[in-house]
């Protein structure tokens, strides 16, 4: 498969629900953290964290049967999921909060964190997608399937 290939079968149709779905989470959850942070004064990893919990409630729900249409039952994608959400908020404001702070030094702590935490949200962006289509929803393969296929190609 060439990269041209995989780059096609990630941009289908799920990439449009997917980004659907990250309109309307974005939309709640960046109310959720900057009203945390501003109106009631809380800190930025409880602001920014209380955005992906809440936002990643309805993204499971969403995503499992809207987007990616996944029918595997159990637990196991749950696990998967909540594990790939953390592991995304934790890179993602884990180099935000420095970068900002570093870059926007001359400015208080107030701005340097609200502009962190714009910039963790694209970083998450980047690496949500690719971790909930190929990590938490994946599909399980057709082991003998895939074989006869590439046996009868050759």
């Amino acid at each position: 498969m060439t990269a041209a290939d995989r780059l096609r079968q990630m941009a289908d149709s799920t990439y449009v629900r997917f980004a659907i779905v990250g309109v309307a989470n974005t939309i709640v959850g960046t109310t959720i953290m900057f009203v945390f942070y501003n109106v009631f004064g809380l800190s930025y990893w409880v602001s920014s964290a209380s955005n992906y919990f809440f936002g990643s409630i309805c993204s499971y729900l969403l995503n499992k049967n809207f987007t990616f249409r996944f029918h595997e039952r159990g637990y196991a994608s749950l696990l998967r999921f909540t594990l790939h959400i953390l592991t995304c908020y934790l890179t993602a404001y884990g180099i935000a909060k420095p970068v900002m702070s570093h870059l926007l030094a001359a400015y208080g702590k107030t701005v340097q964190e609200n502009v962190s935490m714009m910039l963790g949200m694209v970083l998450f962006v980047i690496l949500n997608y690719t971790g909930q289509r190929f990590f938490a929803f994946r599909k399980k393969l057709n082991i003998k399937h895939e074989t006869l296929n590439m046996k009868h190609e050759t």
